[in-house]
């Protein structure tokens, strides 16, 4: 698939033009994947970017795009459709074409690290599980901004390390759930649908999915989650007893559809 400019978020035009300006002849693509190009974009989804280069970053780069990125991404929670905020995984052409374990990038920006970065952390090299499957998902549907489809530069054998990325990002991702709870909850419904089906889907459509495989009190607790997703409910969070005995229930199947047969 391919956006035609008139289709292209405007934040995307701008994007496109700062990593040209920054990157120059570096830059081997740039890729939208996410909401936008699957279930299609929802109040709150943000806009998720693959940026890959020719070459590992300088700092002086780094800083640039840093300052840029600050600029263009609109502060959490945006709820207008203009001025979305922005995630941006950074990524070698080498990487992608000889994918290590865990995911090596170059940078990942998302408004969750804008305190930080605001606060004079640096936009740094990332080694993660996170970075193996957003790869891996992207692959599958990213739309070119600029460059050959991503399918042409990512090796197909990081679809072998999804499995492993999986069980790693699992822990993790638990510990976030008092301070994240709805991303949380939804992300492990689809991290439950990947193990199982194979496939990579929309959180909406997630949790839809996983609710008909529920106990009925956990289903209703997940399906709430994507009404709020969706922005059908507004400030909704479970009770944090719910909201724990759901992502236990999800990160057990998740455990059992990875190392056996088990299935719901």
């Amino acid at each position: 698939m391919q956006l035609k400019s008139h289709t292209m978020p405007p934040q995307a035009n701008a994007l496109l033009d700062l990593v040209r300006a920054i990157s120059g002849t570096s830059l081997a693509g740039l890729y939208l994947h996410g909401s936008f190009v699957g279930s299609g974009l929802q109040e709150l989804s943000d806009l998720d970017f693959i940026l890959v280069v020719k070459r590992p970053l300088s700092e002086a780069e780094r800083q640039a795009f840093l300052r840029d990125l600050l600029s263009l991404s609109a502060h959490h929670p945006a709820r207008v459709t203009k001025q979305r905020c922005l995630d941006v995984l950074c990524v070698t052409a080498n990487e992608l074409q000889r994918p290590s374990y865990p995911g090596h990038c170059e940078f990942i920006y998302g408004e969750w690290l804008r305190e930080g970065f605001e606060a004079g952390a640096a936009l740094a090299p990332f080694i993660d599980p996170v970075v193996t499957l957003l790869v891996a998902q992207a692959r599958e549907e990213a739309v070119p901004l600029h460059g050959p489809p991503l399918a042409d530069l990512a090796d197909q054998s990081v679809e072998l390390l999804v499995p492993r990325a999986l069980l790693d990002s699992l822990a993790p991702l638990l510990a976030d759930l008092q301070w994240d709870q709805r991303n949380v909850l939804l992300t492990l419904a689809r991290m439950l649908r990947t193990a199982i089906i194979g496939d990579f889907v929309s959180k909406d459509a997630a949790a839809l999915w996983a609710a008909e495989r529920l106990p009925s009190a956990a289903a209703h607790t997940l399906r709430q989650c994507g009404l709020a997703y969706r922005g059908k409910l507004t400030d909704w969070q479970a009770r944090p007893d719910d909201a724990e005995e759901l992502a236990d229930h999800l990160g057990q199947k998740i455990t059992e559809a990875l190392t056996s047969k088990h299935r719901l």
